[in-house]
């Protein structure tokens, strides 16, 4: 987002960004905004939330955020936090540093109470075009290693490293709506899978690439990818073939669940549906998470076993009442406000 350098800013007649937040991170000051807006917008705790204006700003980041390289992370608004990938001159390539911030960045957010969704997307043209091969050539290709077995013990350290990157937006309670435009290569198939809630452009298409670099899926695609279809035959024939799926393809198979015109539409309707998780109880819908992808991994029997466990003690809060009392209200949960979490 465009950095705001003191005083007042007015974006048409419609908006005033206010409220300069300044934070100090690694000796260097980091500007965050939160805005608000006077047309109709939906409202969310007192704020409303962002239109198709903030995701043109949201769209136009001036860099990375420090001390990320590969990062651009602001908050649209109090409870949503957006994280960029942004190495536009390089397609989004993922390094190695981007890796490790990955990891760090989503750690941070787990912990945040601040933070009740997240937003990804992907500066410049086009969203990721996966791994950064001429990177992370030193990395894979000269393994270091005494012999043959010490070399493949480093090897699998380094692959379950990478792993870790896509599985901790998986291990994050707070829900992550991905935001695809144009290309999504490689490991940023690997890498929507472990989101929640999957968006694209009409321009979007997606491919499974590794089997035309010789090797085989390794950070999630092989894994989650079925989950997520539910069609083995076709999932097959993307991760074999590396043929690309486009738009129409990955709504009608339930890799997207919605399918927007251009980016700037899309970025409004992601910030919308973070908006709406966001103004719920932080009880419920991390429970609700966390519930979602234990039942994926086990039986039905170990799920109802797992939430009723769950539930014996997050059945026992405040937020329940509160949501109770704004259904019988005939009103939307979000005009309550929760604690955070």
């Amino acid at each position: 987002m465009r950095q705001i350098r003191g005083g007042w800013l007015h974006c048409r007649s419609q908006m005033t960004v206010h409220l300069t937040v300044f934070t100090k991170q690694s000796g260097l000051c980091r500007v965050q905004k939160a805005m608000v807006f006077r047309s109709a917008v939906t409202r969310y705790k007192g704020l409303r939330l962002p239109s198709q204006t903030v995701a043109r700003a949201m769209s136009s980041s001036g860099g990375a955020t420090p001390p990320y390289t590969t990062l651009a992370i602001s908050r649209p608004t109090e409870s949503i936090t957006h994280v960029e990938l942004h190495r536009p001159e390089k397609r989004n390539a993922m390094n190695s540093a981007f890796w490790s911030e990955m990891v760090t960045c989503f750690n941070e957010l787990s912990e945040d109470p601040e933070c009740r969704a997240v937003v990804v997307s992907g500066a410049g043209k086009l969203f990721t075009a996966g791994i950064d091969l001429m990177d992370m050539m030193n990395n894979v290709l000269q393994p270091e290693g005494d012999d043959t077995a010490r070399i493949s013990w480093g090897l699998k350290k380094k692959i379950r490293k990478f792993q870790e990157t896509f599985s901790v937006i998986e291990k994050c309670p707070k829900p992550v709506v991905v935001a695809i435009h144009g290309a999504c290569v490689g490991a940023g198939v690997d890498m929507i899978t472990a989101c929640d809630i999957r968006l694209c452009t009409q321009d979007a298409w997606f491919q499974v690439k590794e089997v035309d670099i010789g090797l085989a899926a390794d950070v999630g695609t092989l894994q989650r990818l079925p989950k997520v279809i539910g069609s083995q035959s076709l999932v097959n024939e993307l991760a074999l073939t590396a043929r690309k799926m486009y738009a129409d393809e990955a709504k009608s198979s339930g890799l997207v669940s919605r399918v927007f015109a251009d980016k700037e539409a899309m970025m409004a309707g992601a910030l919308e549906i973070a908006g709406e998780i966001a103004g719920r109880s932080p009880v419920a819908v991390q429970g609700t998470k966390i519930n979602l992808i234990y039942a994926r991994n086990h039986s039905v029997a170990d799920g109802l076993d797992y939430i009723a466990t769950w539930n014996m003690s997050m059945l026992q809060t405040e937020d329940l009442m509160k949501s109770a009392q704004a259904a019988l209200e005939k009103k939307s949960p979000k005009t309550k406000t929760y604690s955070k979490l």
